[in-house]
């Protein structure tokens, strides 16, 4: 008996050394995986799956739907909340599902709810009886399962935790705390040392090599009743047990702290700027997180892509929502959006895995995105095409370099394009059938790295220059942009005198019409002049009042389109664009944009 103790605590020890065996790596290699993966399977499944968003007849008390909040929202007892566990079919779950369909959808990790913010843990814990398994009454243990199917398939494994809130911990954190104010800090501490750093020793020890903890607060730690040491408290276990295991900024630190290893934005919240640093948005294919039987806003697969594609252009990854039943059964509706996904990444996965973006203007190409790869000395750029062009022409905006070739992603194979280059321009010929039903690619091979022009302006689908307040090369007085608010279109507010100019490439000599979009609030007529080179364009943009959006009472700023003139470019080449306006104080001319198009 003694001997079989004593080879069962040499295995458990050898199995825990086995995990820290692992040499640690740095930042930048341990981080590498992450950052090549760009897309993953978050799976929110727990006791509240159990009550699908509905409870005692009545639905979820709140307009966003999160139906893993329904204990919180429904101010549902603990006593009958558990009862949900008797809901569970356990002769129909099974995890291995889940990992096959993340490998169907081309994912690359998944990170699983082990403990929301209704204080459950979905795995057979021995810090507290309020656990999944004791609380259906069986011996399994999801967790171990789960990583058993990861491992055997090949798949990263995380797991998602809720440090901040717990609704079942006597000591524990919850919102409405905010008005009773009955938690103290040495109470939220036993939670703390009781529980959270416990449980985490638990997951970091007992499922083999955990790719990251992902934990979910969402407001700076400062804010909340979580102290500085207590996080660092969790960062160093964390690094104890598993060097190589990733961190996320909503622990509630910057993405820049030592320890944090990724930022994490906020829900459904995608991109809007290149970011050096690794980072990702977790999304929901609907609108909740755990299963809800009235959920009935489902994305679509082409917004599922182009949200993951997006996010690459900018040197970021997509964690894409599940939320099982609870038989473990997957919605149909995701299913099929997410085989809708794996099969569109079986054919482009290239221009996605391994991929981040082009250090230009984001969004200044109107019909998709550009992500990118090294390949040895050569560089590949993806051109990820929303909107097939009509003419046949797609037109790319800011790389100097030629490329070698062109190619189009097809089901049949990569199909050559022929292209024209002039200066930041390269025009490339496209076949009248599209290379996808989703997303096109199309694949630029270059000799070396790409020589970028950041300020050119981009031409449009058809042609012709849209000079922005956003896509402006210098000013000489600070303007508020303002962004598309429903209404009234995205425009700078020009409110002092100074001046805004642009670096736009003319492609062929020639008349060339100027065109300027405006709301002006003033009660008197602006002056404002154009120039290109040693030409001037002046006119005097009158008041302009409101527009009907709705009959009735539904009004709002009106913004006109006028013709200023024409420029004539002696050849082609860059030229100096800039905007002069000379708005008094108190004035408002409100900037949609200028249009520059070829005189036909």
């Amino acid at each position: 008996m003694m001997k079989r103790t004593l080879l069962a605590l040499l295995l458990f020890f050898s199995f825990i050394g086995a995990v820290n065996a692992q040499p640690a790596l740095t930042n930048s290699e341990k981080v590498k995986w992450f950052t090549d993966a760009r897309f993953g399977m978050f799976i929110h499944w727990g006791l509240y799956s159990a009550a699908e968003g509905i409870w005692e007849g009545e639905r979820l008390r709140n307009g966003n739907n999160y139906a893993e909040w329904i204990r919180y929202r429904n101010r549902i007892p603990e006593a009958e909340y558990v009862q949900l566990a008797k809901r569970f079919n356990w002769d129909k779950i099974n995890p291995e599902q889940w990992v096959l369909q993340a490998k169907k959808a081309g994912m690359k990790y998944i990170l699983i709810t082990a403990k929301h913010h209704d204080g459950i843990a979905i795995w057979n814990s021995k810090v507290s009886d309020n656990n999944l398994s004791k609380l259906s009454s069986t011996n399994r243990d999801v967790l171990k399962e789960l990583a058993a199917a990861c491992k055997k398939h090949g798949m990263k494994l995380g797991f998602y935790y809720s440090h901040w809130l717990d609704w079942e911990h006597p000591d524990g954190w919850d919102h409405n705390q905010e008005i009773t104010g009955r938690i103290t800090d040495e109470q939220y501490n036993k939670y703390w040392q009781g529980k959270v750093l416990p449980q985490l020793r638990e997951l970091l020890t007992n499922y083999g090599d955990v790719a990251m903890i992902w934990f979910d607060m969402w407001v700076d730690y400062k804010t909340t009743i979580v102290k500085k040491e207590q996080l660092d408290q969790v960062i160093k276990l964390i690094h104890e047990l598993q060097p190589n295991c990733l961190i996320n900024s909503r622990l509630g630190l910057p993405a820049n702290t030592p320890g944090i290893d990724f930022e994490t934005m906020g829900d459904n919240q995608l991109g809007a700027a290149y970011t050096n640093h690794p980072w990702e948005t977790s999304g929901t294919i609907a609108n909740s997180w755990g299963y809800n039987a009235l959920e009935n806003e489902y994305k679509s697969t082409s917004q599922l892509l182009q949200s993951l594609i997006g996010n690459v252009s900018l040197n970021g990854g997509f964690t894409l929502n599940i939320g099982p039943r609870a038989d473990g059964a997957i919605p149909y509706e995701d299913q099929t959006r997410l085989n809708d996904m794996g099969v569109w990444l079986s054919k482009n996965g290239e221009s996605v895995y391994g991929c981040t973006g082009l250090q230009l203007r984001p969004d200044q190409h109107d019909w998709g995105r550009i992500t990118t790869k090294k390949q040895g000395e050569k560089q590949i750029v993806y051109l990820q095409v929303y909107n097939w062009p009509l003419d046949r022409i797609l037109r790319l905006t800011g790389i100097l370099s030629k490329p070698e070739k062109a190619e189009l992603i097809t089901d049949a194979g990569k199909v050559a394009l022929n292209f024209t280059k002039t200066g930041p321009y390269t025009h490339i010929q496209l076949p009248d059938v599209a290379g996808d039903h989703f997303v096109s690619v199309i694949a630029l091979q270059y000799a070396q790295s790409v020589e970028l022009d950041e300020k050119a302006v981009a031409e449009s689908t058809f042609g012709g220059l849209a000079l922005t307040g956003n896509n402006a090369s210098e000013k000489t007085a600070t303007y508020k942009k303002v962004p598309f608010d429903g209404l009234r279109p995205a425009h700078l507010i020009i409110d002092k005198e100074g001046s805004l100019s642009w670096q736009v490439y003319v492609p062929a000599a020639g008349s060339y019409n100027v065109d300027i979009s405006y709301h002006n609030n003033s009660k008197t007529a602006t002056p404002i002049k154009i120039t290109a080179g040693d030409q001037d364009l002046s006119q005097s943009l009158k008041p302009t009042g409101k527009v009907v959006v709705e009959p009735h009472d539904s009004y709002t700023d009106e913004f006109v389109n006028e013709r200023t003139g024409t420029f004539n470019f002696p050849k082609e080449g860059f030229y100096k664009i800039t905007l002069k306006a000379d708005s008094k104080e108190h004035e408002e001319l409100l900037l949609n944009r200028i249009w520059l198009s070829k005189k036909l």
